[in-house]
């Protein structure tokens, strides 16, 4: 039980790991946060700072949620034990907490999105590739960081329960929570995107601009 939390722990300070609000502060001398959406996650470093900051950010932040999810391999826990996978959950909760409300960065955050991606990777890898093709798919052809992010996480349940055909109540359970969580932390671009007001992100250059 020590190791345990100790473990869940150690996962919550590395979720809380601000690879947004060092990147940014380091090597431009801007608080992401205080610009944009105000979310010290990816999107907003990007729309803020660029693709160069962007990308470390985005792939820090997968990384970290799944070494925290990867923590469980510590535990005296068997290999695909139920024990193992509710430990499992709550290494994905805690990372998740600490990139929200993050020790490192005066508990102001981002909404978690990478890192929850990274760390349900750790979880059931299959269906979060499906959920990356998904999330890569609407971005592409609607440039809503937002909606791509709803979209695959609404999809991760179904991915498991239709195309894996998996039936463990705990892990359909857990799927349904990644949905309705994605959607919770999107509210307010859900009333944005209502009203078009939404802004929309370009990986590349935008259609109206001259090469």
């Amino acid at each position: 039980m020590i190791l345990n939390i100790a473990l869940i722990v150690v996962a919550y300070l590395l979720g809380s790991i601000p690879s947004a609000v060092w990147i940014g502060k380091r090597f431009y001398g801007i608080d992401v946060r205080e610009h944009g959406s105000h979310n010290a996650g990816a999107t907003n470093t990007l729309r803020v700072l660029g693709k160069r900051a962007a990308l470390p950010v985005f792939a820090i932040d997968i990384l970290k949620g799944f070494a925290a999810v990867m923590l469980s391999h510590l535990s005296a826990y068997e290999a695909g034990s139920p024990a193992i996978f509710n430990l499992k959950i709550a290494l994905v909760a805690a990372a998740v907490t600490g990139h929200i409300l993050p020790v490192f960065a005066g508990f102001k955050g981002g909404k978690g999105v990478a890192t929850l991606a990274g760390a349900v990777l750790g979880v059931y890898p299959p269906a979060v590739l499906l959920c990356l093709a998904t999330f890569a798919l609407v971005l592409a052809l609607t440039h809503y960081v937002s909606l791509s992010s709803m979209t695959a996480g609404v999809m991760f349940p179904v991915y498991i329960v239709f195309v894996f055909r998996e039936s463990y109540p705990p892990l359909i359970i857990f799927g349904c929570v990644i949905a309705a969580l994605l959607i919770f932390t999107h509210r307010k671009n859900i009333k944005r995107l209502a009203t078009g007001t939404e802004s929309k992100t370009y990986l590349f250059r935008r259609p109206s601009e001259k090469k």
